[in-house]
Order: C-alpha cells, then structure tokens, then sequence
C-alpha cells in the first residue's frame, strides 16, 4: 500500500514539473477572478443583464410612450429597419390562412386570417410586453397587442378569452388566448397583425404558417419597396401558398413584379380588341352554399373555382366571402 502511495505521489510530482509555464500561470491567474465572480451578487447581475437588454432593444429606439388604451398609433416609420426574427414561435400550430393581408371587400385587411376552432390555444409570437388586453365589439372583438424588444408589435384578434394581463411579461410561445369568433368575425379564426411604428406590415414576409416557421433569422423593412415586397410575400405564402425559401430574395422579386405590368401591357396592346381578355366576375357566397353550387350556377367547374381563388376542394367556404369565378 505505503508503495503505491509513493508512486501515485512521484507521478503527480512528475507532471507539475512537465506542465508549460503557461499553464501554470493561467491556474494562478484564475484564482483570484473566481474569487471576485463569487462575490457578486448574483442577483444583481441579474438585473444588471436585464436592464441592459431592455436599454438596447429595437422598441425602446422606436417607442417613446407606453398607452394601454389604444390598439395602435402611427409614428415615423424608419426608411429601413432590420427586426430580429429568431426568438420566435408560431401563433398557431394551423398551417392554413383563410384571408390575405391587403385589399378586401373594398377596404384594407391589415393581418392574416389563421383557421382555428373556438379554445385553440394562441401564443406570443416573441417576447415582450403585454400592452393592451381589451373587448372591441365592432372590430377586433377580444384581443391582445405585445410589443416585443425586435420592434414589431402584435395583434391577436377575435379571441374567445384572454389568458394574459395588461404589463405582463411573455415569452415567445406562451399561451396569451383562445381562438373565437368575437367582433366582427363570420367564423372563428385568429386575425392576426404584425405592426411597426403602428404601421401594418404584411405577416407573409416574416411569417410562413403553411411551413410553421418564420421566412429567416431576420427580415430588413425597407420603406422603398415594401408594397411591392408584400405582394411577391402574399404570392409565396397567402392563401393557398406553399412557403417560400430562407433565402428569398424579395428585393429581387418585387423588381420582376414590378416589370410584369409593363410586359403585359406591350402584350395586350398588339391584340385586337375583340381578344381583350375578359373582366373578373365575383360571387358573394351565400349561406349553405357549396363550391359545386356556385359552379353550376356560373357555369364553371370547381376546379376552376379553386385555381383561380388558390384554394383546395376541402377548403372550408363562409356566408360572405367573395369567391372570383371567372
């Protein structure tokens, strides 16, 4: 035993004897810094984190009041603005939009309609603060608006209850309602708006529900292109889209989108006028209405009817919505 001892004590002295230098001086060096680490008061520090977070967010650069009265105000918008999408979680596990961002029925629909039954669980796109947690009768019925540290602030309407309070902190993915049909609503559903400086920017360019997953680590608001950015989004990821890739290059698109109108009317002008191309035809749908209804009382077919308005066969039609059969 007394000369295993001795072995194992010339081996350790063996090795302090080959250590470099170097090494020696960095266990001498750590010493006294683990020292001053455990003297800090961890909570502390904590806090200390925590407010440097909150002095650096993008909302605290484009945000100067905090109101909790209002669903959203119109401030100066940025020319460009570069929002953090990484720290994020799907609103909905439903990968089906019912209704686009943009025009609609003769006014401007600012979000995107998600199909959810009424008690679906919705959750915090990201982290932030809970600003407003009211009741709109004519609009938005019960809804939540967070304003997150990436700058955006979002909108939850048409809730059938609220599962969060006014100034409460949320994490990305944590349960803020469940899906209704309050407000002015024809079908539950979440209506639901991404919103910069109090400006609606459309939810397709940073959300992709039909994949579940955001379109990149980052989406860069650029006020030069942004309408022309939405609609190549609303092309790639709106009704009856399929998702676009991480590496979409919007600025590029909107570019080909823009010259399409120009080609198309170099086109059109070579036709004879008895060739114009006819004028879009719509059907309000009506209650009990079916797709194969519709279609026979415009003489179409239903696959007609869902190429031209991107939807499916099983897709769910509602008592006014507007359905182009021609």
């Amino acid at each position: 035993m007394l000369k295993k001892f001795k072995k194992i004590a010339l081996v350790a002295l063996a090795m302090t004897v080959v250590m470099p230098s170097s090494a020696q001086d960095l266990l001498a060096n750590q010493a006294p810094i683990d020292r001053k680490m455990r003297a800090i008061d961890s909570i502390q520090l904590q806090q200390m984190l925590e407010n440097q977070v909150v002095q650096q967010s993008a909302a605290a650069q484009l945000y100067d009041d905090w109101n909790n009265m209002y669903a959203h105000k119109q401030t100066v918008l940025p020319d460009s603005f570069l929002i953090d999408l990484r720290d994020f979680a799907m609103p909905s596990p439903s990968r089906v939009i019912t209704s686009n961002f943009g025009a609609r029925w003769g006014r401007q629909h600012k979000g995107l309609d998600i199909k959810l039954n009424t008690g679906d669980t919705i959750y915090a796109a990201f982290s932030g603060k809970v600003r407003v947690v009211r009741f709109e009768p004519k609009g938005y019925g019960k809804y939540v608006v967070i304003r997150h540290d990436n700058g955006l602030e979002t909108i939850y309407g048409h809730m059938s209850k609220h599962l969060c309070a006014e100034n409460q902190e949320v994490r990305a993915g944590q349960p803020i309602g469940l899906g209704g049909s309050t407000g002015r609503s024809t079908g539950s559903h979440l209506h639901f708006e991404t919103r910069l400086c109090g400006t609606a920017l459309n939810p397709a360019l940073m959300f992709d529900f039909y994949n579940q997953d955001v379109v990149g680590d980052y989406y860069l608001f650029r006020k030069a292109t942004y309408n022309q950015e939405s609609i190549v989004a609303t092309k790639l990821r709106g009704v009856g889209g399929q998702g676009g890739t991480d590496n979409t290059d919007y600025a590029q698109l909107a570019q080909q989108e823009q010259q399409k109108p120009q080609a198309k009317a170099k086109t059109t002008s070579k036709r004879s006028a008895n060739n114009n191309r006819q004028q879009a035809s719509y059907h309000k749908v009506q209650r009990g209405e079916s797709l194969s209804a519709i279609a026979r009382k415009h003489g179409t077919s239903v696959s007609a009817l869902c190429r031209l308005n991107r939807i499916t066969t099983r897709s769910t039609i509602k008592p006014g919505q507007i359905l182009r059969y021609n």
